[in-house]
């Protein structure tokens, strides 16, 4: 980590000129988001240059005290390279004078410490060497690992009912397991905390742990084979009982350089793949973003088109669908994959029940013909749906409200909780925020039917 201080000239160069005494403002610090710039690089030469890969990390500010600033620093500039290579990390330190204004003068390097840890090379001839040294630095980890096969089966009944996908030339998925998982992880955390919204540390020590790493061989300007990283999925394994494993995804990263090229996607299908050749219960996402719930709505959509077993439910329910009554108001459990389809689903393809009710709803869609004849029953039904969700599944029936009611014990968290029955009218009216609630809902299930637009449409360019 480099310091460069720039010292600015004194304004007032005439001693004959009179100072004026005056009270100093409190230092009001410079947000991290303002003044921290961070740069993929993969070549040593790329350091330092413009067309170096610029970062954009989620907040910065999050990884400092004082609601991300920094104080005592003016002109403060901070540049930081990370290697792709060996996932070291440089930062450039400039700025024009520091002194305490106030509010003390913020510890640059412990703070860069909270992200890089060991990472962080103090150094930038070293940070540079590492680009030589430890240029075999990812062909290492995956030499004692665990290559997967691609063509692992995919639940596909017949392999002509496959949806072919053409896999990415020049890649190998592989697992670590065990203690290499820990080694390895620690370099890629400073790349999880600033790109993966609200992500954490995994516990390295817990061996349930499994990362998947996805690597590319390319040749460098000596035409030596380079072993690259293109991303990586976490993975925790946990026991269900009697007799069963569940596995559930923690994190998945492709490297920005590397994103929207369909690596993220094939990292998927791979691990759907494992889940289903190793017999797992089913294959879960803890908490996805809404980007990577996107790509996994359109990998199961896929493989469920052409999954025979649930092709019959799936007719008679668009069947009714197209014959409905609009006044009635019975969607859900109308609509709703059978119990019999949910357990094939699962103990074929790995997808848990929420999922498939997901992909459902854009099954259903898919079958439609013409969309514009019946959106409008459609809508009702997916309405209902969301309803259910936010609301809860009796939210056309008895209804539980909660009434503020001001005591002499607590004027703001004294309540009344009732239930009306049988679709009886309450004699206490309904709160002032039920109109929000219902706009709320309403705005929800426009961006569930735009969601369910955007799959369909991209669905369909597959598979024609």
């Amino acid at each position: 980590m480099g310091t460069k201080h720039h010292s600015s000239s004194d304004p007032i160069s005439d001693p004959q000129k009179r100072r004026r005494v005056g009270f100093s403002k409190t230092d009001a610090g410079i947000e991290a988001n303002d003044c921290i710039t961070i740069y993929t690089v993969s070549r040593k030469e790329d350091v330092d240059s413009p067309n170096s890969y610029c970062l954009e990390p989620i907040d910065l500010n999050h990884f400092f005290e004082d609601n991300g600033r920094i104080f005592g620093y003016q002109g403060l500039k901070i540049t930081i390279w990370v290697s792709l290579i060996s996932f070291h990390a440089y930062a450039d330190i400039a700025f024009e004078s520091s002194s305490d204004g106030g509010r003390g003068i913020t510890n640059l390097k412990t703070a860069l410490q909270n992200i890089f840890a060991e990472s962080l090379v103090d150094e930038k001839d070293a940070f540079l060497q590492t680009f030589s040294t430890e240029s075999h630095y990812v062909r290492s980890v995956v030499s004692n690992a665990e290559a997967l096969q691609h063509k692992v089966s995919n639940g596909c009944s017949t392999e002509s009912n496959c949806l072919l996908k053409s896999e990415p030339s020049g890649v190998e998925v592989f697992r670590i397991v065990g203690t290499p998982v820990g080694h390895f992880y620690s370099r890629l955390v400073p790349l999880v905390l600033l790109l993966v919204d609200g992500s954490n540390r995994i516990d390295v020590l817990d061996p349930r742990w499994e990362i998947y790493l996805l690597v590319q061989e390319r040749k460098d300007n000596q035409e030596d084979n380079l072993s690259r990283l293109l991303g990586f999925a976490a993975v925790y394994r946990f026991h269900r009982y009697p007799e069963s494993t569940r596995v559930r995804l923690g994190q998945i990263l492709v490297m920005p350089p590397y994103q929207r090229k369909g690596y993220g996607r094939f990292l998927l299908e791979v691990l759907n793949r494992v889940a289903i050749s190793e017999d797992v219960y089913d294959l879960t996402i803890e908490e996805p973003e809404d980007s990577l719930q996107h790509v996994r709505l359109c990998n199961d959509v896929e493989r469920l088109l052409v999954f025979d077993p649930i092709q019959q439910s799936l007719q008679s329910v668009v069947s009714r669908l197209k014959q409905e009554n609009r006044s009635k108001k019975s969607y859900t459990c109308k609509y709703a994959p059978p119990l019999s389809a949910v357990e094939d689903v699962r103990k074929t393809l790995k997808i848990n029940k929420k999922q498939f009710e997901q992909c459902w709803e854009i099954l259903i869609y898919l079958h439609l013909d013409p969309i514009n004849k019946y959106m409008e029953t459609y809508r009702a039904f997916v309405s209902h749906r969301v309803k259910a969700e936010v609301v809860g599944k009796d939210s056309d029936g008895d209804m539980k409200q909660v009434i503020d009611v001001p005591t002499e014990y607590d004027q703001q968290m004294s309540f009344v909780m009732f239930k009306s029955q049988n679709g009886e009218s309450s004699s206490i009216e309904k709160s002032d925020n039920q109109s929000n609630v219902e706009e709320q809902l309403q705005k929800l299930v426009h961006e569930r039917i735009n969601q369910i637009k955007l799959i369909a449409e991209k669905v369909s360019v597959h598979r024609h």
